[in-house]
Formats: C-alpha cells, sequence, structure tokens
C-alpha cells in the first residue's frame, strides 16, 4: 500500500473503480452497504478521486436519525461521556494498591502481581484471573467441575430471566453477566 498526497488515497494494483462504467483505478474508499458494528468495520466501496468526490457530497451521515439523535451527535462532548482508558484512575487496571497497607512498595507491586497470576487448582489446571472473577460472579468455588458449572448457570438464568420474573428487565445488565461468565468459563482448560 502507499498513501499519497491526497487524504486517503491508497494504492492497490488492480482494484477498479465501483463507479459503473468507470475504468479508473479504486483507490479511495467509501464506506458501503453494510456499516460498521460490534462484528467489524463493515464493507467498503473504492472510487477514483472523481467518483469519491461526487460520494461525499452526496452523503449524509445523519440519515435515518431522529432530531434528537443529530443533537446528541453534534455535542461538543459527544463521545466523551464516559472516560477513555488513558484519563481513568485505574487506566483499566482493576484497582489501584492502597499505598498505606503496605511498608514497602514493591510489597503493594508484588499483592498485585499474585492477583493476577493464574490461580492453581487441586487438580493442578490453571484459572486465569478473567475466569476467576467469572467463577467469582456465578458463585463458584475454584475447584467447581462442568456438572457444577452447568447447574449453577441454569439456576441462575432462571433466577434472572425476565419470564421468570414477570417481564421484570431490572436484572437483564446481571443476566447478561451471568451468560458471559458461562461462555467463558465453559470454553475454558479447566472445565475441559
Amino acid at each position: 500500500m502507499r498513501h499519497d498526497r491526497f487524504h486517503g488515497r491508497v494504492g492497490a494494483a488492480g482494484r477498479g473503480c465501483d463507479r459503473p462504467g468507470c475504468r479508473e483505478a479504486g483507490e479511495f474508499r467509501a464506506p458501503g452497504p453494510r456499516g460498521s458494528s460490534f462484528d467489524g468495520p463493515g464493507d467498503y466501496r473504492w472510487f477514483c478521486l472523481d467518483h469519491v468526490r461526487e460520494f461525499n457530497a452526496g452523503y449524509d451521515w445523519f440519515e435515518g436519525m431522529t432530531a434528537e439523535e443529530i443533537m446528541h451527535a453534534q455535542s461538543p462532548i459527544h463521545g466523551w461521556e464516559r472516560e477513555t482508558r488513558a484519563f481513568n484512575p485505574t487506566a483499566g487496571i482493576d484497582a489501584a494498591p492502597r499505598w498505606a497497607d503496605f511498608a514497602d512498595p514493591l510489597e503493594a507491586i508484588s499483592a498485585r502481581a499474585r492477583a493476577r497470576r493464574p490461580a492453581q487448582r487441586k487438580d493442578g489446571r490453571a484459572v486465569t484471573p478473567d475466569e476467576r472473577r467469572a467463577l467469582e460472579l456465578l458463585g463458584l468455588p475454584l475447584d467447581s467441575d462442568r456438572m457444577m458449572l452447568r447447574s449453577r448457570y441454569s439456576a441462575l438464568v432462571r433466577e434472572y430471566h425476565p419470564d421468570r420474573n414477570g417481564g421484570d428487565r431490572s436484572f437483564e445488565k446481571r443476566l447478561q453477566a451471568v451468560v458471559e461468565a458461562y461462555q467463558l468459563l465453559r470454553k475454558a482448560a479447566a472445565f475441559a
């Protein structure tokens, strides 16, 4: 790939302009029919310089949005409603050490490292910190087996599912966390 003086130009041999009838090289990317989602960046169309300018002139980013959604998107603080990892006090790490609890700063760092190290089960299999947090969320001990995992998961789904609570959706986030924890653990080597 080579970048040129025009911002966004990506040279690639053999890719033509997606505009019907155009024989120029498709060097500029434009949004395709499938937009960005949790599955990835979506599809792109590739145009020559003239046709990407034409596409951009007719492109409406706000198409399909309500007036309220447009106002929210145009807000100067849009996207800043939550702290990014860099500005978060813990920088994405579980929690900062309580320095007053330690006589030596190296002890605090060592304690944090031990907490992030994989734990050992009685059968010798390692449990990662993510798996340990998932076990805690499900209320299971470190040495749980596959049958205990499945029965606890079934009990929690019955407890939190809206169909079992008269349509009450207040437990929806908790149910989602239980499902994610189960999905992580059922694929874990410790439960194979």
